[in-house]
């Protein structure tokens, strides 16, 4: 492991990540390593980490390196892996335009997910470190078939089952605060629905195509957003409200705020998903190697 380990701090509405550049992925990260890093008191602290690798030099990635130079290495704060994370996406593309491996424009980042497209706004602050739009093309929603029920304490709540290329179940309540502390995850049934865990959302009403929500994220807890999980949450309450772009041939838009901020979610007539909101990039420096070798033996 070299010696000088570089980082970076980054969040997207408080959804916030430890960076790791690694463009030859040769930094040994197993999940002792990631939770040490993302754990707040004894480490750098992040609801999870982004292990910035180009996608030819990863074996998950080299199929999508045709697509994407760039490959998302995204794992949660306790150290697991997980398909996609869409904060963690915005603030993956910052990240590479800051250190000039990206432009404001279009650009292609490979995820466990598949092949993510990504816009980098033009009112991006301080030669792209600050809170400019970034939107990012979420892909299409599914379905999965079955009924779900989440719970909370005596309260219990039938979900939407929705797929995001990472699992969600969306639950519609009176008020955020019926979903508890959410320091665990919130028990489900039935328990083959999701087999590997599963992000849980809760949502409340603000207005016209505007709902709020609290979330537990698999592998981290609650946290103060989740894209992937505000883009559930649109599809799930468009649903709801009897909107669907297939049908009617028409884009719908919902604003979603997380505790973290604001983030707006379109779902296009293709189905197509694109999520916008800012993405910031707030430190920069340098992992104790010898500290963190103490984790990876």
């Amino acid at each position: 492991m070299s010696t000088r380990i570089a980082f970076l701090k980054g969040h997207g509405t408080e959804n916030d990540f430890v960076i790791v550049p690694d463009p030859e992925n040769v930094i040994d990260l197993p999940p002792t390593a990631v939770a040490a890093l993302c754990d707040r008191r004894a480490g750098i602290g992040g609801d999870g980490l982004l292990h910035v690798v180009r996608s030819a030099a990863h074996p998950e990635a080299k199929d999508m390196a045709a697509e994407a130079e760039w490959f998302m290495d995204y794992r949660n704060g306790d150290g697991s892996i997980a398909e996609m994370c869409g904060n963690g996406v915005r603030v993956f593309a910052r990240y590479l335009q800051r250190a000039g491996y990206a432009a404001e424009g279009d650009l292609a980042i490979a995820t466990r997910g598949g092949v993510k497209t990504v816009h980098i706004a033009k009112t991006a602050l301080n030669g792209g470190s600050g809170a400019g739009d970034v939107t990012v093309g979420m892909g299409k929603a599914l379905f999965p078939e079955g009924d779900v029920t989440v719970t909370v304490g005596e309260r219990s709540w039938p979900a939407r089952n929705v797929n995001m290329g990472n699992p969600h179940a969306v639950a519609f309540v009176d008020d955020l605060a019926h979903a508890g502390d959410l320091y665990s995850a919130p028990p489900f049934s039935p328990a083959s629905a999701y087999p590997d865990g599963v992000n849980v959302e809760f949502v409340v009403d603000r207005g016209p195509r505007h709902v709020a929500l609290r979330v537990h994220e698999r592998g981290a807890g609650e946290t103060r957003s989740c894209g992937t999980g505000a883009c559930a949450v649109a599809v799930a309450t468009a649903r709801r409200d009897g909107a669907d772009p297939a049908v009617t041939g028409a884009p719908v838009t919902y604003t979603v705020d997380v505790p973290g901020g604001t983030l707006v979610i379109t779902e296009r007539p293709d189905g197509e998903i694109e999520m916008t909101g800012p993405a910031v990039i707030v430190a920069e420096g340098e992992i104790d190697a010898e500290w963190l070798e103490t984790f990876v033996r």
